[in-house]
């Protein structure tokens, strides 16, 4: 994935935050979109190793062996940040008590369910803690790129194993957003420089396109 398409769809995601809200970011991009956050946005970022307040690291020479997020990058923690034991953050999770989780994606299918794991034993991506957080958070966002090298990964059927059978709120690609709905997929928005057509192109499911797009 180019460096491009990760700060476009960070810098997206990051749109979707409002203030005062507790958002869990998921290893990898997801990451990235601490650092897209508008600076009138105060946003509580929470990560399931046991921290609520982290932030990006504030510079080259600050890092802490035991301040990390769950893919054990550095990071900074800002005034009043708690930190806890992984029981306490997963209560945290499951209790409800996060508006938001932005995870990476493998697969999204037409029902809006998210597939972001592979078969364990293999060198591939684990489940972590993404079954938890798709059920408990109240808002699901999927950043991903719209294909990889195995084809789309917007798709009709997941053939990976799910990771909820909840459907999530928002996927966010480097072509543009889609909203599952109850009648499948809708792209209601399309990054500068591409056209709709291009968007489905690129995708396996079939896409509505939103009235308003």
């Amino acid at each position: 994935m180019s460096e491009e398409a990760k700060d476009v769809i960070a810098r997206r995601v990051a749109r979707e935050l409002r203030d005062g809200d507790r958002v869990n970011l998921g290893i990898g991009l997801p990451t990235l979109v601490a650092s897209h956050l508008s600076s009138s946005i105060h946003v509580f970022f929470h990560s399931e190793n046991g921290i609520v307040g982290l932030s990006p690291l504030p510079g080259e020479g600050y890092e802490d062996r035991n301040l990390t997020d769950a893919g054990g990058r550095p990071v900074g923690a800002l005034p009043g940040a708690c930190a806890f034991d992984s029981a306490f953050s997963f209560g945290i999770i499951g209790g409800g008590h996060l508006d938001v989780t932005v995870l990476g994606g493998l697969e999204v299918d037409e029902k809006g369910r998210l597939a972001n794991w592979m078969v364990p034993g293999r060198m591939v991506p684990g489940m972590g803690g993404a079954m938890d957080l798709v059920t408990g958070a109240k808002k699901v966002i999927v950043a991903m790129t719209h294909r990889s090298p195995a084809g789309a990964k917007l798709v009709k059927q997941c053939t990976l194993p799910i990771t909820s059978i909840r459907r999530v709120d928002l996927v966010v690609t480097e072509l543009g957003v889609i909203r599952p709905t109850e009648r499948g997929l809708e792209l209601i928005e399309i990054a500068p420089g591409v056209t709709a057509q291009e968007v489905l192109s690129a995708t396996d499911a079939q896409l509505h396109i939103a009235p308003n797009l």
